[in-house]
């Protein structure tokens, strides 16, 4: 977090620092349930523990409800600068800060709403199982080489095989690269607002270079699927935090919920 908060304090958007102090989140301390539960509550919010990954509509519907799920683990130090896992540092120093911004936090609760009803396939939940596996082996200890690597051939074959993608595979697309691995301002100078890149010493870094593609933000990340083993190749940029609602309620105007009638149920 030293070394974090002293680097994004020049490239996050400055919701971050305002939200780190109205948080109350400190770079001495690793934060406690009961902590967050109580910063979070004098912001409209609350939170939640969790063992790791759950599965996409239970992790929607908690965030339609302004709850944040936090996994109470830590990553392991070798993993310092980035782990598939979810963790204290991702939710502590990633999710909490930026939901301090009351038009992000409307952002997260409508699309927790919204996700929530999205219709899912059993690829899906493949896809999950397979995540959620990979990120256990990952961050336990002494774990085979050659299971973690079975892991991830699993996850890479499945993201490279999704077939068509179903209402809840395109909204956890625009989730990844919104909430998680956003971008805000201007393609030729953004800033960071997704919890996995403020959260993630390595990625912040990366994800400011000229090696990772800059694209204007609207819904055609719905179909661009993603790879949670590596660093992202291309990431999406929004004018600012209105225009991420605007997106998502295009979106909900094309799911099944909305449109109703046999089409929908074709769809």
């Amino acid at each position: 977090m030293r070394k974090n908060v002293d680097y994004l304090s020049k490239v996050a958007h400055e919701s971050y620092l305002e939200g780190l102090q109205k948080t109350g989140l400190e770079i001495d301390n690793i934060p406690n349930m009961y902590g967050m539960n109580r910063i979070l509550k004098e912001i409209g919010w609350a939170a939640v523990a969790v063992d790791g990954f759950i599965p996409p509509n239970a992790f929607m519907e908690f965030q339609a409800y302004n709850v944040l799920v936090i996994a109470s683990d830590i990553r392991q130090l070798e993993h310092i600068e980035y782990t598939p896992a979810p963790d204290i540092i991702h939710e502590g120093a990633g999710h909490a800060p930026i939901i301090a911004n009351p038009e992000y936090a409307e952002y997260l609760r409508r699309f927790g709403e919204i996700g929530c009803k999205a219709i899912s396939s059993s690829h899906d939940n493949e896809m999950y199982e397979a995540v959620r596996l990979l990120s256990i082996l990952k961050e336990a200890e002494d774990t085979p080489e050659a299971e973690i690597k079975a892991a991830e051939e699993r996850v890479g074959y499945l993201q490279n095989n999704m077939g068509e993608l179903s209402e809840m595979a395109r909204i956890r697309n625009l989730h990844w690269w919104t909430v998680e691995y956003g971008l805000i301002g201007t393609v030729e100078n953004p800033k960071i607002y997704g919890a996995g890149l403020l959260s993630s010493i390595g990625e912040s870094a990366w994800c400011m270079t000229d090696n990772v593609k800059k694209i204007p933000y609207d819904i055609s990340a719905a179909d661009q699927s993603f790879d949670i083993t590596k660093p992202q190749p291309q990431l999406y940029v929004t004018p600012d935090f209105a225009h991420l609602s605007l997106v998502l309620e295009e979106f909900a105007n094309t799911m099944a919920i909305r449109k109703g009638g046999p089409k929908s149920v074709k769809n």
